[in-house]
């Protein structure tokens, strides 16, 4: 009976081996409401991340100290490491534990959307030096956030609270030994089921009590991502939402500036939505945003109405700056690369050089039709009397002229009154009707 019941309830196993932001967040969250429908005896994160937004790390905290499935972080495979955000989910985690020549640490927090923050140059990684200067007033106060809420996780956990405080305020790391021996973790396991091995007979805490685990033996199950969760991780890129929002810029302009196309609007309309969506999963800096669009806006307006590359250098000067400026490149995985950045300007600022030649080569290029093209236009008279008439390109027109003219003679437009044409004789020897 109880094989059966292991057999129908694995244990989950879930791989985060990416920055924490929205996706990886949503990613936790549903698998831990699963775990605990499906009656799973325990969920296990294997968790390998750079760090990653706040607001992402706090949902994923929330959502362990809220599970009635007893979770454990496994900071694994060998070589990985749990920073700045990861190290906080390791600590909110009943069970904590790291795989051999594993690391942890440096959670200070990064000032978000802040790009032009005065920052001291970082020392050598785990040095006191490497923290962020205290004398800037919002700097203290997300340190001392930041500590007191992962000092608030370890007293939760019964884990070493002093070096939980250290790793925030002084940006130092653990090896997985050091961590072990340290109390900072629980278990040193090379993969899952030698986890599941030593974890055996360990009493967590949960809100419904105390649970004694029973998990030497049990089988795991790996939990990969569904189609929404890498649709979220794919829009919530910060490259990609920036080649999404200037994909949907640029459409909408060729839309407007030559509708009837509808395909252009279309994509346009799609990458647009799409691209604010996932602006509003990240941590903008809208003065970013408003040079980017303002960089785009000079550059579509050099496009439609060439003003000699004033406008263009603008828009590409004002993209490049946005651009930095949008992400903080500081924040683990959720800076634009700069190469990026460089890469869509340059691309933009071909479209108008390209485009405004075309324009300017169509400004220069002389008058094939209309009323201007009919000055100066030869024709050949076909009829002299009250109203005389000649032929100019092919159609018949009423002529006026100050000199006599004659059946057949070689004349010039002069001038166009209403429909008549004000024209002389010409004795040009190339002349032709």
């Amino acid at each position: 009976m109880a094989a059966a019941l292991a057999v129908a309830n694995p244990v989950p196993v879930l791989q985060v081996h990416d920055a924490i932001g929205p996706a990886s967040a949503d990613f936790i969250v549903r698998g831990i409401a699963r775990a605990a429908a499906a009656g799973a005896p325990l969920l296990v994160i294997e968790l390998d991340t750079p760090g990653g937004l706040d607001t992402s790390m706090r949902q994923i905290v929330q959502a362990i100290l809220a599970s009635p499935v007893p979770v454990a972080v496994h900071v694994s495979p060998e070589g990985a490491r749990a920073a700045s955000a990861g190290t906080y989910i390791l600590y909110a985690a009943h069970i904590a534990a790291m795989a051999p020549a594993t690391t942890l640490g440096a959670a200070t927090p990064v000032a978000i959307g802040m790009p032009g923050a005065e920052r001291k140059p970082p020392a050598a990684t785990g040095s006191p030096a490497s923290a962020p200067p205290l004398d800037d007033p919002m700097n203290a106060k997300q340190v001392h956030d930041a500590s007191a809420f992962i000092r608030g996780l370890a007293q939760q956990r019964g884990r070493n609270a002093e070096w939980a405080e250290r790793a925030v305020r002084e940006a130092v790391s653990l090896t997985a030994s050091e961590a072990l021996a340290t109390n900072v973790v629980d278990v040193v396991a090379n993969d899952v089921q030698d986890l599941l091995a030593q974890i055996d007979g360990r009493r967590v805490k949960l809100h419904g009590g105390e649970l004694t685990l029973a998990t030497r033996g049990l089988p795991v199950q790996a939990v990969l991502p569904d189609w929404r969760q890498r649709l979220l991780s794919v829009i919530a890129n910060p490259s990609f939402a920036l080649i999404l929002m200037m994909i949907g810029i640029y459409g909408l302009i060729f839309e407007f500036s030559s509708p009837g196309f509808g395909l252009p609007g279309t994509v346009g309309a799609i990458c647009l939505l799409l691209a604010l969506f996932a602006l509003q999963l990240l941590p903008v800096n809208y003065a970013g945003l408003g040079l980017i669009v303002l960089g785009i806006a000079l550059l579509a307006a050099e496009l439609l109405s060439p003003s000699f590359g004033v406008l263009g250098v603008g828009g590409v000067v004002a993209f490049v700056a946005g651009g930095l400026l949008l992400f903080d490149r500081d924040v683990p995985g959720f800076g634009v690369p700069l190469a990026l950045i460089l890469a869509l300007a340059a691309s933009s600022a071909a479209v108008v050089l390209i485009g405004g030649g075309m324009a300017l080569r169509a400004r220069r290029r002389p008058v094939v039709s209309g009323r201007e093209e009919m000055v100066g236009a030869a024709g050949r008279v076909l009829t002299v009397g009250e109203t005389s008439w000649a032929e100019v390109h092919g159609e018949r027109w009423r002529i006026d002229s100050r000199e006599p003219l004659r059946p057949g003679q070689a004349i010039r437009v002069l001038a166009i009154d209403g429909l008549t044409l004000q024209v002389r004789p010409d004795e040009s020897p190339s002349q032709g009707a």
